[in-house]
This record gives structure tokens, sequence and C-alpha cells, in this order.
């Protein structure tokens, strides 16, 4: 059942009188539009603002966001459960009232401190003028409280001066962003990723807000739609963050730490309606912005469609809109490099047959009997691994040298261009000169600091905690990053010996298959053992760097997400990437020749396949990409619907014998899961970028895997956001923060490990520098490659053999080992030289910001400035003049 409202005790809405108003940490400076007053006479709170009026009492639609007046819009609800306890409860625990009387003693405790937290945080909601409505859901278990709040105008306008929110000057076209749209129409090709999307938010010239100004807004003297719905979340989300709810002294105010300590359950603003529409035909024009960003963004059939930036980013914020942007950005981008991969791979498997080592091997027969594979082992024909000769080839020829010079031009254009992107759209969304304001202490911070000091910038006293403190706990947090890193590297000589131990037991078999494909039995199986332990590790290191951060007590949330984001992704680096480095330019360097081989824990060195190392870091690449991939995928899928289950079927007990009536939209939102932010799709993105960039010499196809991982990975992100989570509150972001510096060294990164790829572990340059001193068409190469076992080995009962090295019959390095070391270390030289030189010239071509946009920007400011000028002439001025302005050349801005 409901209640009808906060009781007879209290009035739904106040109206006191004003008194003096003393400065303190936390509250509202200067609140010229209402009244004040002292909640009590012995409490050293700031004085809390009063405003309110009475509404109407006429029903309103359960899925629409009003109060029971039909008029007042809800811009916030919080809720919070309350245990009944019953007449049976009551008795059974009479019988063991001695036995827990402790127990209990502290749980009622908890929850009489709960309640007089919020009572009193209600109470400063209400003097902050604030508007506020009560429902109640009971069973006999327990009753969920939703606390609907809104804001009213005056709270509204006196708001949005101290936040800077942008005021609409003058209407403009919304422009069309996609460049692809654009070079499709001058081509008269027709567009099929277009789409028509209903209720295009307007686009407007802005300045920052002034309530002395008012009059030169558009739309000022209609207080209900003035304010976005955004807009409106995100005032009063602000002022739920300052309220008190105890002794600002002990750091107890905002909601934030409220949720943490529990004393309520959830706080959100309420979503536009059910996503769902009906089954019979409805004008898309009467959608409800939920329903037009699910049935044009969220759908499965909507996977090539452009998205809905502007509906995303009116519904959402722009943090939100940024991440989506940018990884619509890199989803498009990653065409032509899946395209060019694609290509080169074919264009492997078409010149197969003019690898004439390959041939050399098939054809060789009993021509090379091989020295074993291990102690025990005989020897073998070379002939045997004919198959894995020419598959090697398809991951190590010409074209994947000239795929990598691509990749790493490609991975710093795209960067580029996306700092191109994100001025135009920073600029569109009036957030390119945004500046995150003076941030309040963490909720966990303030819960912990042992002292309170004044801050510089405010001028009050907060929650502080000693920087030396802090720098003693950052280095002991460092310590155990590096223990855990110590723990993924031995893993990894884990993974080293169980892929020995397959291949001893497979080179002990009595097929011919077996033993030759031993190898890469090993290398998949251990691949597949690897990707668990590294899924495994992941989830343990970023509980504990939770932890680790946590305790360190950063004061602000911007400083405790950067730390984070840098404990964990240096450690999900070392853990995704040690594996494929190790393969890469360590399997096989240390093997030793016959007679004198290099062991680890008594067991023989691993030495590479017969398909070479490259093969072996596709097929880890492969695996470790692709199958994280998948798994992500599916818990994406799966997970939130489960959690989403789970709280639809808590809730649904508490609505009891209510089951069957429409339940109202809060009681709907509420049975949806948490937002969780956006730092695991951000980290899951920059990992498979690294794998895209990185080793890309050695996987062509990556591009390829991770184009149709994204086209996935968008859709389950839209339907997370739209369907199963709770709206989140707008927040406000003009880049991706963090993440792009991160892009930026895996970018310069890659140029330097596929230099090294290809120069040693490709077979390129060995074959290159044969061809030019004895063979251009390589006839003899394997001989050539292929050593003889020393005299000293055959001594101990072994019969000749051959290995692959470039040695004489002594085991010393021959000439031509020197002269490829030297033509190795040039080309790694020569090749980052000429990369990194081409990379300066793209940044230095390709301007940040580009010069139609500099150019609007100047203007506008110029005709904001005009507009809130004093002199009424000079805004005519400008206004006629702006009236023969091209439309194509206007589009939002910030300007302040």
């Amino acid at each position: 059942m409901y209640s009808e409202g906060f009781g007879t005790d209290r009035d739904l809405l106040l109206d006191l009188g004003p008194v003096d108003q003393p400065d303190c940490y936390g509250s509202i400076e200067n609140g010229s539009f209402m009244g004040t007053r002292y909640l009590d006479e012995d409490d050293d709170e700031d004085p809390i603002y009063i405003h309110g009026e009475r509404g109407g009492t006429r029903a309103s639609d359960p899925h629409r966001n009003f109060f029971r007046d039909g008029r007042t819009k809800i811009d916030f609800v919080l809720v919070w459960e309350v245990r009944n306890h019953s007449r049976r409860k009551r008795r059974a625990r009479s019988r063991y009232q001695e036995l827990g009387k402790e127990e209990q003693k502290s749980a009622d405790s908890k929850e009489t401190k709960h309640s007089r937290w919020r009572d009193k945080f209600v109470r400063n909601l209400q003097n902050t003028g604030l508007l506020l409505e009560k429902e109640e859901t009971v069973s006999d278990r327990k009753t969920i409280h939703y606390l609907k709040l809104s804001a009213p105008w005056d709270v509204l306008v006196y708001y949005a001066e101290e936040l800077c929110l942008r005021a609409p000057l003058q209407a403009q076209p919304n422009p069309d962003l996609n460049s692809s749209d654009q070079f499709l129409k001058n081509l008269w090709i027709p567009n099929i990723m277009s789409q028509s999307v209903p209720k295009k938010p307007v686009d407007y010239y802005t300045c920052a807000f002034r309530k002395s100004k008012m009059a030169k807004f558009l739309g000022c003297e209609d207080h209900d739609t003035y304010f976005t719905n955004t807009q409106r979340h995100r005032i009063v989300y602000e002022i739920l963050a300052r309220t008190a709810y105890g002794k600002r002294k002990r750091a107890e105010i905002g909601i934030d730490r409220l949720l943490n300590e529990g004393a309520y359950s959830a706080a959100f603003p309420l979503h536009e309606g059910p996503f769902e529409i009906s089954t019979f035909e409805v004008d898309p024009e009467q959608l409800n912005s939920r329903q037009v960003i699910f049935q044009y963004w969220g759908r499965w059939s909507k996977w090539y469609k452009y998205q809905p930036l502007d509906h995303i980013r009116e519904y959402f914020g722009e943090k939100i809109a940024i991440y989506f942007a940018w990884l619509g950005f890199y989803t498009a981008w990653l065409l032509p490099a899946a395209v060019m991969g694609t290509f080169v791979f074919i264009s492997g498997i078409i010149s197969m047959g003019t690898n004439t080592p390959a041939e050399e091997i098939c054809s060789s027969g009993g021509s090379y009997h091989m020295c074993p594979l291990c102690e025990a082992c005989s020897t073998w024909n070379i002939s045997d691994i004919c198959s894995m000769a020419k598959l090697g080839y398809l991951f190590d020829h010409p074209g994947t040298v000239f795929f990598s010079v691509f990749m790493s031009l490609w991975a710093v254009t795209f960067l580029e261009y996306w700092k191109r992107k994100n001025a135009t759209l920073a600029h569109h969304w009036d957030c390119m000169d945004f500046q995150e304001e003076e941030e309040r202490p963490r909720p966990e911070f303030a819960a912990m600091a042992p002292t309170m000091e004044q801050n510089p910038v405010t001028g009050v006293k907060e929650p502080y905690f000693p920087e030396k403190a802090r720098l003693s706990r950052m280095l002991t947090g460092s310590m155990v990053i590096v223990v855990m890193l110590c723990v993924v590297m031995i893993f990894l000589v884990t993974v080293i010996m169980y892929r020995g131990i397959v291949s001893m037991m497979m080179y002990h078999t009595e097929s011919i298959v077996l033993r030759t494909q031993a190898g890469n039995i090993a290398n998949i199986s251990s691949s597949m053992v690897n990707l668990a332990l590294i899924l495994l590790m992941g989830q343990v290191y970023t509980a504990l760097a939770e932890q680790l951060t946590k305790w360190e007590m950063h004061r602000t949330q911007t400083q405790y997400e950067d730390a984070f984001t840098f404990k964990v992704f240096v450690f999900q680096f070392v853990n995704f990437y040690s594996s494929p480095f190790y393969v890469a330019f360590f399997k096989g360097r240390f093997v030793g020749y016959p007679g004198h081989y290099g062991k680890l824990f008594g067991m023989r060195n691993e030495d590479c396949g017969p398909g070479g190392c490259l093969i072996e870091l596709a097929e880890q690449l492969f695996i470790i990409m692709v199958g994280k991939q998948i798994i992500n995928n599916i818990q994406e899928f799966v997970v939130p619907k489960v959690k989403a289950w789970l709280q639809k079927r808590q809730i649904r007990a508490v609505r009891g014998s209510r089951i069957s009536q429409e339940p109202k939209r809060w009681e709907e939102d509420y049975e949806l899961i948490e937002c969780e932010g956006l730092f695991e799709e951000y980290l899951e993105m920059v990992l498979q970028f690294g794998f895209i960039t990185i080793f890309v010499a050695a996987f062509p196809l990556a591009p390829l895997f991770a184009l149709l991982n994204n086209w996935v990975e968008i859709r389950l992100d839209a339907q997370k956001f739209v369907c199963e989570y709770r709206r989140p509150v707008a927040e406000r972001a003009q880049d991706i923060g963090v993440w792009f510096n991160i892009l930026e060294a895996l970018s310069h990164l890659s140029v330097i490990v596929n230099a090294f790829l290809i120069a040693f572990t490709s077979d390129f340059l060995p074959r290159l520098l044969y061809q030019y001193k004895f063979d251009s068409n390589l006839h003899g190469y394997v001989n050539f490659t292929l050593a003889h076992a020393p005299p000293s080995y055959m001594d101990g009962n072994h019969t000749q053999c051959r290995y692959k090295s470039f040695r004489d019959d002594s085991g010393n390095y021959t000439l031509f080992y020197w002269e490829l070391l030297a033509v190795r270390l040039g080309f790694i030289i020569a090749f980052e030289h000429v990369v990194f030189l081409i990379l300066r010239a793209i940044d230095w071509i390709v301007p940040d910001v580009p010069e139609s946009l500099a150019l609007k920007i100047k203007r506008e400011r110029y005709l904001a400035k005009q507009a809130l000028a004093d002199n009424q002439d000079a805004v005519l001025r400008v206004s006629q003049g702006s009236a023969s302005t091209p439309a194509s050349d206007l589009s939002p801005s910030s300007m302040c």
C-alpha cells in the first residue's frame, strides 16, 4: 500500500522566514532567492534554505515522472528499506534475547542512527527548497520507502548560475557530424548507415547562464521545459551532494556517503518511461526519449546504423555520450584496418605456392635428419613438418612487414583525427571550455579522514589526510603491485613448464602426427590455461587494487579514479601481454645447441615450433584476444540480466498482493541494477587496442576480430544503459580523460615492438639477406639455415643430425649470424626513425582543432558577448549580421 505523503506530523512543503547565515563547509552561500533557518540551537550546522508551494491532488499516469498532482516533475528518487518486526519474530527473538543481546543492540542502534540521519537529511532537503513526496510499498517482511524530489523554478535558476550551466541564445540547424555521410553524398552513393531519428535535439548558440540576463535567453518564459531533464538531475544531485545529515565537523554530508553507510538503498533519476513500445503502429514523434534511443540505437537490427549521439547526450549526459562517440569512431576506423589485414592474410594464402623454403622442406624426404626434440627422443625428418612450414608462411611473409608499418601509421592517425572529432563534439555539446569545479571530498575519504583542515580554495574546513602518510601508503601499495606482477611471472613460468610437460608426453607417443604437432598441441592447450589464469588474476587484482586505492586515501573522486586506473592498467598490461612477449622475444633464444642445451628446472628450454615462433604467437593472440572477447560479451549479456532478475524477484516479493497492479515508474526503475560506470568498458577497449597494434605483425586478422567484437559491444552496452541500468546522473566531460594518454603510449610502443618483432622473430630479414648474398629465389635456403651437430655431441652415442641455427661445426656463430645481427639492428633504427618521422609529420599536418571550428568558436564568443551586452543596439546589429550567415557555418559552442 502507498502512504498519502509524509503524514500529519510534517507538511509536504514548507515556507519559513529568513534569519542570518554563517559560513561553513558544505553550505550554500548567498541564498538570495529564499530564506534560511537553523535546525537546532545547539547544532553547528549551516543555515538551510526553505521554499515551497502547495500542489493539487490530480492523479498521474504511473509511467509518467510526476508527483500525484500530475504537474510537478520528479527529478530524483531516494529509496530505503526498513524491515518490519512481526509479533512472531518478536516472540522468537525473546527466547534468545540473552544469547544475542549485544548483537541485537548493535543492529538496533545502527537502524536508529540511519533513521535519525534520514530524518535530518530530509528536513535539510526541504529547507533547500526542494519539493518532496513520499510513497511506500509495504509487506510483512519489510517496507520500501520512495522519496520523490523535485526542484522548483527558483532553485533551478539559483543553481544554474552557480553551476555555470549553458543557456540558449539562438537556435541553429543541427549540424551533421558524420564525415562518411558527407563523403558518400558527394559521390552520389546511397548511405545505408544513415537513419532519420525523431525528436532530434535543437542546436543552439549558448553562453553561461545568468539570472540577470534571463530575458535574453530563448524559452525562459516556459518554466516547465526551459531546463532539460539532465540539467534538472544535475542540479538536484548537486543539492543532494551538499546537504548535511549530521555533524558537519564529522563531514557527515551528502547522499554518496549516506549510500555508502547504508542509510539509503538507492538514489537515482527516473527513466523517461518504458523502453518497449506497444505492438500497434505508433507515430515516432509520440515516443518518449527512452523509446527513441532504444528503437534507433539499442536494437540489434541497428548494428550498421549511425549512433544517435545527440540523443544519447541529451539522455545520459556528455560523459557517456563521449564514450559511445569514441567507441563508434574507433569501430569505424577499424574497418580499413580490418580490410587491409584480411587482404594481407589472403595474399599470404595466394602466394603460398611461391614459398621456396617450404617447398624444399616438403620435397626433402629423408635428406635432413633433425636432432631429437628431447633427451629420450629420436631423430626425425624435416619433411614431417611440411604442413606447418606452409602454414607458417601465412603469418610470416613480406606483406606482414608492410602491414606493421600501416598499422603504426593507422594508430597515430586514428588518435589525431579523434582529437579533431573530440574537439568538434565538445564544441557541439557546449563542454569545450568545461573545467571541473573544485571537487568535494569522496564519501569514504570524509568518513575515514583523521582530521579537519581549512581548504585553501574554498576557505572552509573539510576532512584532511596528511600528504606524507598518503605517499607512504602509495609506496606500500606499489610494493604490493610489484608482488602481484611477480605472481604473474610465476604463473607464466608455470605455463611454460606445463607446455614442456605436454610436449614431452606427445614426443613419447608412437604417432608421427602427435610427435610433429606436439608443439602446437602444447601451445594451444597452454594458451587456454593461460587465458583462464589471466581472467582469474584480473578479477583478483582488480578487487585488490580497489582496496589499495581506498587505503591510499585520495581526496577527490578524480584522484581516486586516476590512481585506480593506473594500478589496474599496469597489472592488466603485464597480465595479458607477458605471455605474447615471451613467445615473441624470448622463446627459442636460449635453447643452446646439441650437447650444450640450456635448461630450466631440469627441463630443456623451449624452442620455437616447426612453423616458427610467429605462428605460435598468432595462436596465442587468437586464443587470448578472441577468447577474452567472447567471455566478456557472454558476461555482459548474462550477468546484468541475472542481477536484474534477482533484484526484481526481491522487490516483487515485497509487493506481494499488489503484484497484479501496474507498478509505478520509481518501482520499475528500482528493479533495475545500479549503473556500473565506464571503467570496465574503457579498459576492455584499450586492451583490445594493444592487441591490434603491438603484435599486429604476427596476427593480421586481429583488426577484423576487433571490428566484429565492437559491433556486438556497442549494442550490448546500449542495451545495458537503456534497458538494464538505472538512469545515471548526467556528468559533463570534454574528452575520454586519462585513457587517451594510455592509447598514445600504446601506439608509440607498438612501433618499437613491431620493429623488434620483424627484426628478431620473423624470417623476413634472414631471407632478405640470403637473397642479397646468395640466391634471389631462396634456393638452398633451408640447407643454409641448418647447422650440423658438433663432433662432441656424436661422441656420446648420438647419430649425425641437423638443427636450425647459424653455427659452424664447433657450435660457434658464423659470420652470417653477425652480419644478420647488424642488419637487424639497422632495420630497427631505420624502421623506428622513419615511422616516428611520418607520425610527427601527421601530427603537424593534422591540427587538433579544425580551422573551420576555430573560426566558429571565435564568432560565437563574439555573438555571446554582444548578446549579453546592455547595449540593445549592438544585439540587433549582431542578429542582423548572423541572419545572413550560412547555416552550414553554425553550431553550438561553449562560450563563457
